[in-house]
């Protein structure tokens, strides 16, 4: 009978092109991989790796077999899916990850609200760029993702994936307060062009994201500073360095010397949840989409209506959520509207099959 660490090791190996790249998705070292394919390769008969250069490549053996383990470990997972569904137990591991800000802003709420009410789940976060996000999910390293695209510029998803869209987070031009655009209630961003920008490093979302969206807007982009993390961005504006666009969910504070300007064309990105279609019936994802729908809505009921930015104090920050995610007043009593898609149509919400049942 064919071992199954031994088939997910050539799958591995299979999927990712190299035993090193395989080890490192499996968690374990180069050396447990290739002890794993020689055992397979004595348990089949045939040889499974060839070298080539420097690195190895499949057989059409092991090609052949790791088609069929793609297939085996699809099926194990449903089956342990549709074991936790007949349960009905939030239990066993869940793998999350998230971009920098969500990681920092939604997840220790959404998972201080896991623990409270599912001390048996265990969790392991991880904080991932948003393209390595959807990789892992879609090739079972993460259970679920939680990750961001701009409204003009979308990311695609793969087939096989479901999402749910937790909140619309919009972004202003932040901007020194001595500058002379800094009182004005909003801008269009071709008043801008001629100003330096502090941007995320090259090859990120975000600086990817600016350059193409001022470049739409006929600004050039003249990035003077580099920084990934939006306080950082903060400071930079506050010392008189440039200017930036920060995203909501970015600006945990505000430093002085600095003002949250609107802008026109309103950049939004959208936020949501990603999972495998096939592990929908577990518990576990239910429940951990749900911890963080909860924490989302009480940072989406900090918008006023139409998406204004409204801060509760006069620094510009949040007040911290309540660890249930309780919602605002005004999100309770319904004056909130739900996210939106940039054509003015309702998120379509990915719906969870109905619980197995023998």
């Amino acid at each position: 009978m064919l071992d199954l660490n031994r088939l997910k090791a050539l799958h591995a190996v299979a999927v990712y092109g190299s035993v090193g790249a395989a080890a490192d998705a499996l968690m374990v070292t180069p050396s447990a991989v290739s002890q794993q394919l020689a055992k397979l390769e004595r348990e089949t008969g045939a040889t499974l790796l060839e070298r080539n250069g420097r690195g190895v490549r499949l057989t059409d053996a092991a090609g052949l077999l790791a088609d069929h383990a793609g297939r085996i470990l699809a099926l194990v997972e449903t089956a342990e899916a549709d074991f936790e569904a007949l349960r009905g137990e939030v239990v066993g591991r869940l793998s999350i990850a998230a971009f920098p800000t969500a990681a920092r802003g939604l997840l220790p709420g959404a998972l201080l609200r896991l623990r409270e009410r599912h001390p048996d789940l265990r969790i392991q976060l991880h904080e991932r760029e948003p393209e390595r996000q959807v990789r892992e999910v879609t090739r079972g390293e993460l259970d679920l993702a939680v990750i961001q695209d701009w409204m003009n510029r979308p990311m695609a998803i793969p087939d096989g994936l479901s999402r749910v869209t937790l909140f619309d987070d919009v972004a202003d031009v932040i901007l020194p307060a001595g500058h002379p655009l800094a009182e004005r209630p909003e801008i269009e961003l071709s008043e801008l062009a001629g100003e330096r920008w502090i941007s995320g490093s090259p090859g990120t979302v975000c600086h990817d994201w600016l350059v193409y969206t001022l470049r739409a807007a006929e600004v050039e982009p003249d990035i003077t500073c580099m920084a990934d993390e939006y306080p950082t961005q903060l400071a930079l504006v506050a010392a008189g360095q440039g200017c930036a666009i920060i995203p909501r969910l970015g600006r945990v504070s505000f430093p002085e010397g600095v003002r949250a300007v609107a802008v026109r064309p309103r950049p939004i990105r959208r936020i949501y949840v990603v999972w495998r279609a096939d592990a929908a019936r577990r518990p576990a994802i239910r429940a951990a989409v749900d911890a963080l729908k909860a924490v989302s809505a009480g940072f989406q009921a900090r918008y006023a209506s139409g998406g204004t930015y409204s801060p509760d104090g006069p620094d510009g920050t949040y007040p911290p959520d309540g660890p249930d995610g309780a919602l605002a007043p005004e999100r309770a009593a319904g004056e909130v509207p739900p996210p939106r898609h940039a054509a003015g149509t309702p998120a379509r919400e990915s719906v969870f099959p109905a619980a197995t049942s023998r």
